[in-house]
């Protein structure tokens, strides 16, 4: 993953939220459970690593809402 941008926690409340999961479907599954409860970015673009299992993803969270 790249470096966190510091504008993404400038205020209390914002968060940056790493996600790793078996499969790509197990990952939207997640990123859409976060996005029923939270305002997000989105659902995140999955990426693999070589060399690691499964699939990560960030998105950015703001839990004040």
């Amino acid at each position: 993953m790249d470096a966190i941008d510091p504008i993404h926690l400038t205020e209390p409340g914002l968060v940056v939220v790493d996600i790793t999961a078996a499969d790509e479907d197990t990952l939207q599954a997640a990123a859409e459970q976060l996005n029923r409860h939270w305002a997000t970015s989105g659902t995140p673009k999955a990426h693999r690593i070589p060399g690691e299992p499964g699939v990560t993803a960030r998105l950015y969270a703001d839990l004040r809402r």
